[in-house]
């Protein structure tokens, strides 16, 4: 549905220019669904004229039904002042960065959530986030499935067979496309193989193939080259599968308990192909309907963070350890360092950190249960690591980086690292 859309950025807070558009409301907010807390998206509150607060979270939302929207895009504050104020995160290199671990893909789903009840809004092609996030959880869950082999089984096959008789014989098409053109010798048949080539293969490669001639219109060649890798690696496997498949099967696909990914995997497949009216003419389209969604920006920084730690310490990362109430980022448990660790999707000074970030950290190292996980006993203390973002100075990876050089000031035990985010 077309209507007006203010279009703004994450984290921006001040007076919006369309001070005349007639809003039909005096104050507007959302909060995010999945996040117990903490979950502000934004707030648009006329007082004295219309001020906009924008969150962590990039995404499309409703104002006034059929008039206004609201599109908030990602964009990180940067606070080098050689640079400009807003620079403008890659997140296809970040979301990318997740497929490399499926312990990290498999988290992508908590990171945005869709408003299928409600009507879709027009927005341009370019400006569309959330096919993205839809294609790289796609893309995790059938490398996952290719890893552990195609599921095989029993699907029907129609074939005009020539001097014999195989299933089912279909009286109508054998008199209209052989008996009729002089063709005795042709019997269209139905019978049932199997194999590879099921419904639910099927649609996967259909929307595979929809994928892959969505990104080249989307993607630099250096940001599809980083899919292509995947796309290398999955479509073997699916040499034998048949990407023809009509509107009407779709519905007709079946979960199987032994194969867990498939259940989500077609529940993608289904999503991405209604994204695109199930014509991959569509693809190439200026502009494109969505319903209102959120991104949570800082989880995906979360999951780039362990993705970084993984590529250096492996199993040896815990994520999300629990105790009670309390969630931690990451525990680390390794030969030659112990640590809580927490990312912090914000920007801090050169050498100030948030007091309550601090606090925070501090008070996850002295639960008991991250004590006896790292084999520690009180009063000895656990060194704590804040991982945040900084576009300009931060570390590409964290592969050789020594934590305790970058010691927070007034504090002991605490350290903090700054890892660059791809830009655009």
């Amino acid at each position: 549905m077309e209507c007006k859309v203010l279009k703004y950025w994450e984290h921006h807070e001040g007076n919006i220019k369309e001070q005349d558009w007639q809003f039909e409301e005096i104050s507007y907010a959302t909060e995010f669904a999945k996040k117990k807390n903490n979950g502000f998206c934004f707030s648009l509150i006329n007082n004295n004229g219309w001020k906009l607060n924008s969150g962590y979270y990039v995404g499309l939302t409703w104002l006034d039904h059929d008039k206004h929207a609201l599109l908030i895009n990602p964009k990180l504050n940067n606070k080098n002042p050689l640079e400009p104020d807003n620079v403008q995160i890659d997140y296809y290199k970040m979301l990318f960065s997740c497929l490399q671990h499926p312990e990290v893909a498999n988290e992508i789903e908590e990171l945005f959530e869709i408003k299928w009840e409600e009507p879709t809004i027009l927005i341009e092609n370019k400006e569309d986030v959330l096919t993205p996030f839809l294609i790289v959880q796609f893309l995790a869950l059938v490398k996952s499935i290719v890893r552990k082999g195609l599921k095989k089984s029993y699907y029907k096959v129609e074939k005009n067979l020539q001097s014999k008789i195989k299933g089912k014989v279909l009286i109508s098409k054998t008199i209209k496309h052989n008996l009729l053109k002089n063709k005795s010798l042709l019997t269209y048949c139905e019978y049932e193989e199997f194999g590879v080539n099921g419904l639910e293969n099927r649609v996967l490669k259909k929307t595979l193939v929809f994928i892959q001639k969505y990104l080249p219109n989307r993607l630099s060649s250096n940001q599809f080259h980083s899919f292509q890798d995947s796309f290398n690696y999955i479509f073997p496997a699916f040499e034998l599968v048949e990407d023809k498949i009509e509107l009407s099967e779709i519905k007709f696909t079946k979960n199987n308990a032994f194969y867990k990914e498939y259940e989500d995997a077609i529940r993608l497949a289904k999503i991405i192909l209604k994204r695109f009216s199930y014509n991959i003419s569509n693809t190439t389209n200026q502009k494109i309907e969505t319903h209102p969604f959120w991104i949570d920006m800082s989880k995906l920084f979360e999951l780039y963070t362990l993705g970084m730690l993984k590529d250096r310490f492996g199993n040896d990362v815990q994520y999300h350890f629990t105790h009670g109430g309390s969630e931690l980022d990451y525990v680390l448990k390794s030969r030659d360092l112990n640590m809580v660790i927490d990312a912090k999707y914000k920007q801090y000074d050169k050498r100030k950190v948030d007091n309550e970030d601090v606090r925070q950290v501090s008070g996850y190292a002295r639960l008991e249960k991250v004590y006896k996980y790292l084999d520690k006993a009180y009063p000895e203390s656990i060194d704590c690591l804040i991982i945040y973002p900084d576009i300009i100075n931060g570390f590409e990876d964290l592969k050789s980086v020594d934590f305790r050089l970058y010691k927070v000031k007034d504090y002991n035990g605490v350290y903090k690292v700054a890892v660059k985010l791809p830009k655009f």
